[in-house]
């Protein structure tokens, strides 16, 4: 019955029979699927402390144990959420510190663009390494170059991971643990994550050699502040531990990577296919800032711009849901009772796409975001950093990310299919994974 690949498209189709509330049991799992905007919105906002815990998911559970910001539950989360906003907060997430950051990567990100001399090319791994080295500078102070091996490793793991976590074969894992031993895609999403857990711990052992209080360059170094000072007040141990900076930077590093890019891959993709579009945001951006360095400051004066932008997230579907949530206590919610520690899935995807809120929810629309007379409008079903109390934690600085990028790749760029491929050839249909990118495709990165 179930989609494997895709199973949020069940899901919405089950919606349209059963209503916006219905439960399902996957395996021994028994699941409750939120949909629609009114129906999450009560859930994840209205009633947001019923709706703030995670469930243990084997696959996640095995990787972090619990640890770090995402599927971190009780008091360990809430500990760790907060030193994770401060401290993004601190490293100029929302600030003129890390957008100066973004623009330099815009530059070099153009620059390696121009090398292609309008020709065709895949403009996947270029993306991920620009999107990532953002959340690189904040964790780790460093800039790596595109074609660094190290860098390129680190990318793929996350990337396969990502990928692998939202397969058959794992959601099958995550049903049936014990069968763990039969499953690839299993043991290769584990020897990943030692991977990767081995680069963190590395790293964070070379920082502890010259760490200076009064000087933390990063936010492992702020963590590992944290640590000592928590140390020297206790005992028995607290939540500053190292098991906690491999969960958190494996959690940002992945997240602050993968949503960022994959939407940009979706905005040059849609640009493509609908270029008339892409000459009304070339036009803005020309008559609002020129040859100039586009700023964040530039984004209130470009309705239009920032309206395709809204539109990229909200057709591109990156999160169609979201991991599970779980009741963090006994509720009735819209005339059902829901046990404490109940499995929620918030289907994002029906939101986005809820047909009550959006006049052409299954069109790549940009007036969706705009007035009669043209100007930017907010709109309250537009969910795609989820909402309630484990909302992303990186939506400020995933928004700068992409109006800088966007904005400096059309400024320099008109994107076409290659020769021989028209716009309607365009495959706008969903890759398979945790998240959905756009399926593999080629871009000519036309100088303007």
């Amino acid at each position: 019955m179930m989609d494997l690949k895709r199973p949020y498209r069940t899901m919405t189709e089950w919606s349209k029979k059963y209503g916006p509330i219905f439960r399902i049991k996957l395996g021994f799992q028994e699941m409750v699927v939120l949909t629609g905007y009114e129906t999450v919105k009560e859930a994840l906002v209205n009633q947001a402390d019923a709706f703030a815990d995670r469930p243990i998911v084997p696959i996640f559970e095995d990787a972090v144990k619990g640890f770090g910001i995402i599927s971190a539950r009780g008091e360990n989360w809430k500990v760790m959420r907060r030193f994770t906003l401060s401290t993004l907060r601190d490293y100029g997430m929302g600030k003129r510190t890390i957008e100066d950051k973004i623009t330099e990567e815009c530059s070099v990100l153009t620059k390696t663009m121009e090398a292609y001399a309008g020709k065709p090319f895949d403009i996947t791994t270029i993306l991920t390494a620009a999107a990532s080295n953002i959340i690189v500078s904040i964790l780790f102070g460093k800039h790596y170059e595109y074609e660094d091996a190290t860098f390129l490793q680190l990318l793929k793991i996350i990337g396969e991971n990502i990928q692998l976590s939202g397969s058959p074969a794992v959601l099958l894992y995550n049903l049936f643990p014990k069968l763990g031993f039969c499953f690839g895609a299993y043991k290769t999403v584990m020897k990943n994550e030692k991977e990767l857990h081995d680069f963190i711990r590395t790293t964070f052992i070379e920082y502890l050699q010259d760490l200076d209080e009064n000087d933390q360059r990063n936010f492992i170094e702020t963590f590992l502040v944290q640590q000592r000072q928590e140390n020297m007040k206790t005992t028995h141990g607290g939540y500053f531990h190292n098991e906690n900076l491999i969960g958190l930077v494996d959690d940002l590093f992945a997240a602050g990577t993968d949503t960022t890019a994959n939407t940009l891959r979706w905005a040059i993709l849609l640009m493509m296919k609908y270029p008339e579009i892409q000459r009304k945001v070339q036009k803005e951006i020309a008559k609002e800032i020129g040859d100039a360095q586009p700023r964040i400051d530039h984004q209130a004066k470009m309705p239009y711009t920032n309206a395709v932008i809204h539109e990229i997230q909200r057709f591109g579907d990156i999160a169609p849901y979201t991991l599970p949530y779980a009741t963090t206590m006994d509720v009735t919610f819209k005339g059902f009772f829901i046990p404490k520690g109940t499995h929620i899935i918030p289907l994002l995807t029906s939101v986005l796409h809820d047909e009550s809120q959006w006049e052409k929810p299954h069109d790549f629309y940009p007036e969706h975001f705009l007035d009669s007379e043209g100007k930017f409008v907010k709109r309250d079903a537009f969910m795609p950093f989820s909402a309630g109390r484990r909302k992303c934690a990186g939506e400020n600085l995933a928004k700068m990310e992409l109006f800088l990028f966007f904005t400096s790749l059309l400024q320099k760029f008109t994107f076409q299919p290659p020769p021989g491929i028209s716009k309607d050839d365009l495959d706008l249909s969903p890759g398979v994974g945790l998240t959905s990118p756009p399926m593999p495709y080629k871009t000519c990165a036309v100088l303007r």
